[in-house]
């Protein structure tokens, strides 16, 4: 038995045609948005971020919080973590890729002021090879003492500190996470402007130098504010200062050093640059979209879980800001005779 089609041959044809022309819509209407969503600023192509560090840490976690920020405004946006050499190998990566808009990455203090002085031998020029693009966040840092040895000592205050540094000669200890390291750094401008004398003991690593504060095996350190608060908080470490020019909100009754000592500020902080060459418009609209994104209530709300505050600025002011913290790193590392060969 023969099936009579429903519908005569020319009909069919043209509902066929019909129909796929419908599902062709459909489709297209489905993928447009997505490549849409890529074209204000890399043209329909994926941009990427290079963080020079290992997954998972501060700076690692906040270009992913702008990788999500920015979807709507530039696209596709991808994280590359290429960590090593204290930071050296991902920043290279950034000042020798094409200035086509397309890779950003991360500059940081340590990357783009303190290494500069550090090694002996630098892949690129942290003063030539980039192009600002906004500062994106600072973190205190804090002076803590393991809480027992503060009560065996006497010590409440930083005046306390520099009394008991200057009253024993030769007496503290500090620990720091190697040779070079903020918290080293930190600890000889602190020294300088006390004018004590206190051992620096290198560490392997942030961790073991805090661990070694808390078991009391040396006396103070510098430590990462976001860190050290579970144990401020928990009693086994006192905060005498934060590091920053005024106090913290997120450690309020804390001084900072700065009223004791006039003039000391050293924090950490990162932000984004681009190759040196990338042009001045495409700069600006990449500003445009991480201001806004730095500036979003949600970030702001994500920023303060890891203690750290945005600071948005323009390419300019990220720019002087980087040439201001190079000198002063350029006279703190020089003093400390740290060097990375």
């Amino acid at each position: 038995m023969k099936i009579k089609p429903l519908l005569p041959a020319g009909s069919r044809r043209k509902s066929l045609i019909t129909a796929g022309a419908l599902v062709l819509s459909t489709v297209t209407a489905l993928v447009a948005p997505a490549a849409l969503a890529q074209t204000p600023a890399a043209g329909g192509k994926v941009m990427r971020i290079i963080v020079p560090y290992a997954p998972g840490g501060p700076i690692d976690v906040t270009a992913r919080m702008m990788a999500e920020g920015v979807k709507n405004s530039l696209g596709t946006v991808i994280i590359e973590n290429r960590p090593g050499a204290g930071g050296n190998i991902g920043v290279d990566a950034i000042a020798k890729s094409a200035p086509d808009g397309l890779t950003v990455g991360i500059a940081a203090v340590a990357t783009h002021a303190i290494n500069p002085w550090l090694y002996t031998k630098m892949p690129y020029n942290a003063a030539t090879d980039f192009a600002a693009i906004t500062q994106m966040v600072r973190v205190p840092n804090v002076l803590v003492m393991n809480a027992d040895t503060a009560r065996r000592l006497n010590i409440n205050t930083l005046a306390d500190l520099i009394r008991y540094g200057k009253a024993n000669p030769a007496q503290l200890n500090y620990a720091s996470g190697g040779n070079g390291s903020a918290g080293h750094l930190a600890g000889e401008l602190f020294k300088s402007q006390a004018g004590i004398y206190a051992l620096h003991i290198p560490y392997n690593g942030g961790n073991p130098a805090q661990l070694a504060l808390l078991s009391g095996q040396v006396d103070f350190n510098f430590d990462n504010l976001a860190t050290a608060s579970a144990n401020i908080k928990a009693g086994k470490l006192k905060a005498l200062a934060v590091t920053t020019a005024k106090r913290s909100a997120f450690l309020p009754n804390v001084p900072a050093v700065a009223e004791t000592l006039k003039g000391f500020e050293i924090d950490t902080w990162w932000g984004l640059v681009a190759p040196a060459d990338t042009p001045k418009d495409v700069v600006a609209k990449l500003n445009q979209a991480f201001v806004a994104a730095l500036n979003a209530p949600e970030n702001k709300a994500r920023f303060s879980t890891l203690m750290a505050e945005p600071v948005a600025s323009s390419p300019e002011q990220f720019e002087a800001f980087m040439k201001g913290e190079r000198a002063k790193y350029e006279k703190v590392v020089r003093a400390s005779g740290a060097r990375v060969d």
